[in-house]
């Protein structure tokens, strides 16, 4: 049978990763970088891992940097489809265009010969993560060992790439764990409760190997997935460790991963890192996402409560894994948009680590579009790009951008600068990073760039603070 074309892509992509190689001085310098902020202690209750941008000269699986802007908005696109279906409760149906279904290749004879109904369970979307998503480092086994790790808020269960990988492992940077290499690894039988809480980790079922294994499907909304082992081993950042960590042990990974080891899921479930971690480290974590040129970090535990201004987090029963939030209003110049303030509800509204352009309920996005034109009306108008259709000519950092406020419930806001609010798709246009929504409003990363972000899910609320990156 022919290769798939999203396999051929995958292929291609994979490529690029491998000839894609660092110039020696800009590897030397990020050396030291890394060595001198990754698994910084905080304090004695928190963990401080180095965070970097999927552009970034310092990131351990970067994307190419001639990678197109259009392949983003590619990823983008289908992100924002999965949230879609799984918010519209559409998970269970086969007819998504989104959903992969198990072959008979990843089976019985694959697999330790599992239940026969793996092979046509079809695996339903998740959400996507690649070229928009920040990597950051963890250490698993014993003796512990790095991986480098994309960084999701919108998924809960932790995965990576196992050796013998019995089907497919994409290219890594570094070595594919090796369970047998670590004296703590444990399989995890079918019977166990963390088995059974993979439907909701996962939104597929679990199955089970004839020899009472447990196995996970993780999929994603451009039809990447993860196949394999639920697992147990002693996770590790820096000195400290953790033992009995939940996570999946892939032995069928295909897709668009690009240079990961996996995945981190800080999704709101019993399955993430963020809830295995929470009975040593509490329930929070912060982090400030990076621009492509500076660093950034993620914060496990303990966190500054006073340097935050806050919004509640909102409970839903779209998705209870999700960070939900409520806009509020926004303002160009000082001037509010000239919409009411029903508008900035009328669809419910996520924040999200790996969605990069914002999506805003229609009305305001029209709104702000005509609201930043106006004030940059000096500045040339470029062509639309794919989906952004409010462009001008010149770079982010050289253009003279609007004062841009997003304000939300309880009297948080973002303040953006030029780099929060537009978005450079090539050397000569930029872009207003933003764009309508059509079944919910999502809060993605260009706005959340330079900021310190911190989800304290124990009080039920997300802050932020400004200046967060150096």
């Amino acid at each position: 049978m022919a290769p798939s074309p999203l396999l051929l892509a995958a292929a291609a992509f994979s490529l690029l990763f491998a000839v894609a190689t660092p110039i020696r001085d800009i590897a030397d310098a990020c050396s030291s970088q890394v060595q001198a902020a990754e698994f910084k202690h905080l304090n004695g209750s928190a963990l401080y891992l180095s965070l970097h941008h999927p552009r970034g000269p310092c990131s351990p699986a970067a994307v190419p940097s001639d990678l197109p802007f259009s392949a983003v908005l590619t990823h983008d696109a289908a992100r924002i489809a999965s949230f879609a279906a799984r918010l519209a409760k559409t998970l269970s149906s086969s007819s998504s265009s989104a959903a992969r279904p198990i072959t008979t290749t990843t089976s019985a004879t694959s697999l330790d010969r599992p239940d026969s109904s793996l092979a046509s369970v079809p695996l339903t979307p998740g959400t996507s993560f690649g070229v928009g998503n920040y990597v950051t480092r963890m250490g698993l086994g014993t003796p512990a060992k790095q991986y480098v790790m994309v960084v999701d808020t919108g998924s809960s269960l932790t995965w990576l790439q196992c050796s013998p990988c019995r089907i497919s492992c994409h290219r890594q940077s570094g070595p594919v764990f090796d369970p047998k290499a670590s004296s703590s690894y444990a399989s995890v039988s079918c019977s166990t409760p963390q088995c059974t809480g993979l439907s909701t980790a996962t939104l597929n079922p679990a199955a089970c190997s004839s020899s009472d294994v447990c196995i996970y499907q993780a999929s994603y909304g451009d039809s990447s997935f993860s196949v394999g082992y639920l697992s147990k081993d002693t996770v590790s950042f820096g000195s400290n460790s953790v033992p009995d960590f939940y996570y999946g042990c892939g032995q069928d990974n295909e897709g668009l991963f690009g240079r990961s080891a996996g995945l981190m899921g800080l999704a709101r479930n019993k399955l993430s890192l963020l809830y295995q971690l929470a009975p040593t480290l509490g329930y929070s974590f912060s982090y400030c996402l990076p621009s492509s040129s500076s660093s950034g970090y993620l914060s496990i535990g303990s966190y500054n409560p006073g340097q935050y201004s806050y919004t509640p987090m909102v409970s839903s029963t779209l998705d209870d894994s999700l960070y939900f939030i409520k806009l509020s209003g926004m303002s160009v110049a000082g001037k509010p948009l000239s919409v009411s303030s029903s508008e900035y509800s009328s669809l419910p509204t996520i924040i999200d680590s790996g969605t990069v352009i914002t999506r805003l309920p229609t009305s305001v996005y029209t709104a702000l579009s005509k609201s930043v034109a106006g004030a940059m009306k000096g500045t040339k108008r470029a062509d639309a790009y794919s989906i952004l259709d409010t462009c001008f000519v010149g770079q982010a950092s050289q253009v003279r951008a609007p004062a841009v406020s997003m304000d939300f419930a309880g009297g948080a806001s973002l303040k953006l600068s030029a780099q929060n609010l537009l978005v450079d798709v090539d050397s000569s246009t930029t872009c207003l990073a933003f764009a309508p929504a059509r079944s919910a409003a999502i809060i993605g990363n260009t706005q959340q760039q330079s900021f310190s972000v911190v989800y304290d899910v124990k009080s039920n609320r997300i802050g932020f603070a400004a200046g967060g990156c150096k």
